[in-house]
């Protein structure tokens, strides 16, 4: 778990394509690197960590004070994914924890923004939850 995290934060860090999502996080990535670290515990079935010390983890609303959008849901997932590819996990697995945390990702949008057919999407997760 502790990898996955350092793996996701160094992609974060290092790559121009995750700038903007790199941009929503304080200089430094300790704290942040501990918070899923101690989240993802419980969320994939270990200790809930994370509840011990934070109480509810209310990720929607932690999220709230940041601007998110589809491009930071999509540079956050690039990282994920680069991470997950990185680590000896069954396709399988991959993929199903792929999928979750698209699902995930995709809910903590809270920036109304304009859909393809024109349309402006202000609750997100709805219509997009089931992509992978």
């Amino acid at each position: 778990m502790r990898e996955l995290v350092d793996r996701f934060y160094d992609h974060m860090d290092s790559m121009s394509e995750a700038s903007q999502v790199r941009a929503l996080h304080a200089k430094s990535l300790r704290g942040s690197r501990e918070k899923l670290f101690l989240f993802l515990s419980g969320w994939l079935g270990g200790p809930d960590l994370y509840v011990q010390k934070y109480g509810h983890p209310r990720l929607r609303a932690r999220h709230l004070p940041f601007s998110i959008g589809q491009t930071e849901r999509d540079q956050w997932l690039l990282c994920m994914r680069k991470a997950l590819a990185e680590m000896e996990i069954p396709e399988d697995l991959r993929t199903q924890l792929e999928a979750s945390f698209w699902k995930t990702a995709d809910f903590m949008r809270n920036r109304p923004e304009h859909e393809a057919d024109g349309g402006l999407k202000i609750f997100p997760g709805i219509q997009n939850s089931t992509r992978v």
